[in-house]
């Protein structure tokens, strides 16, 4: 699947072939505040079960919506009352129901994926949201930085209708904490075992307690300052951070701060690797590389 913004939604087969493409209007995600700020669109279409299910939110008329794997054929759309956002919704299995996450600068929202209803929100983001919501633990993370305030949200799933903050609260029955500080603008957070990492635009690595919230430790990486825009990803009890200024450093998992290597690519790197079967895909601005030990691509050439 792929969502090539006002070009459409399109589905290929494993081979490349073109099975079927829909046309999603016009989707003209610039800068709220001037519509000649082009900055396009960045939400990824995600699957589950038999749907592909896209986030739209434009200048005019936004609105979340699931298609038919098979043809194409739209199953339903639900209007949202947003402003261009750049996340990608994410899908929570919980043990009770199914939620679908959005974030977005007007609400954090539930959607039910089967109807679309939304079940949901929860207000107090800042004017510009780019990740992706986080599921874990039986939570829901949401990570934001822009002005006015810079939240991170732990949600409980299962919520029904307004689940808002007061002025003066950090949680509620559906908000099992929250900060104003310390969220991210680009970088969507990781919860790898039992720790929350995210990871700051200028490359300030802060881990937390995801069920609590409280702060473990706080270092920039590497010990130097730099640009991040790819989010951190982990395995192996490792957790590896992508910089613009093109090295990949490897910080071990865990409560206390330890680099385990820095790795210069050589190139600008905006794209969050991807781990897949004792390989790292990393791409950098005019490179694709893969990162295996001999056991590994041993295995692959199989």
């Amino acid at each position: 699947m792929a969502l090539f913004g006002s070009e459409g939604l399109y589905c290929y087969d494993a081979g490349g072939k073109l099975l079927w493409k829909q046309d999603l209007g016009l989707l003209d995600a610039g800068w709220f505040y001037d519509p000649d700020y082009q900055w396009g669109t960045a939400s990824s279409p995600i699957i589950y079960k038999n749907m592909v299910i896209v986030q739209c939110d434009v200048q005019k008329n936004s609105f979340i919506a699931a298609y038919d794997l098979n043809g194409g054929r739209r199953l339903w759309t639900t209007p949202r009352e947003e402003i261009p956002s750049w996340g990608t919704p994410t899908v929570y299995e919980g043990k009770t129901r199914t939620e679908i996450i959005t974030n977005a600068t007007r609400a954090v929202r539930g959607y039910d994926p089967m109807t679309g209803k939304e079940l949901w929100k929860l207000t107090g983001n800042p004017e510009v949201t780019a990740t992706t919501p986080v599921a874990a633990l039986d939570l829901i993370f949401i990570c934001n930085s822009y002005r006015p305030n810079q939240p991170i949200y732990a949600i409980r799933p299962g919520a029904s209708g307004d689940i808002s903050l007061k002025t003066g609260e950090t949680s509620n029955n559906f908000v099992a904490w929250s900060l104003q500080r310390g969220g991210t603008y680009m970088p969507t957070p990781v919860v790898y075992g039992e720790f929350l990492y995210t990871c700051g635009n200028s490359g300030v690595l802060t881990v937390y307690k995801p069920k609590t919230g409280e702060r473990l430790y706080q270092q920039r990486i590497g010990d130097k300052g730099g640009a991040y825009s790819a989010s951190p990803v982990a395995a192996d009890g490792k957790v590896y951070f992508a910089s613009e200024d093109g090295d990949v450093f490897v910080v071990k998992a865990g409560p206390k701060y330890e680099l385990l290597a820095a790795n210069p690519m050589g190139e600008v790197m905006m794209a969050t690797p991807a781990i897949s079967d004792g390989m790292i895909f990393v791409r950098g601005q005019n490179t694709l590389f893969c990162i295996a030990d001999q056991r590994a691509k041993s295995s692959a050439g199989k």
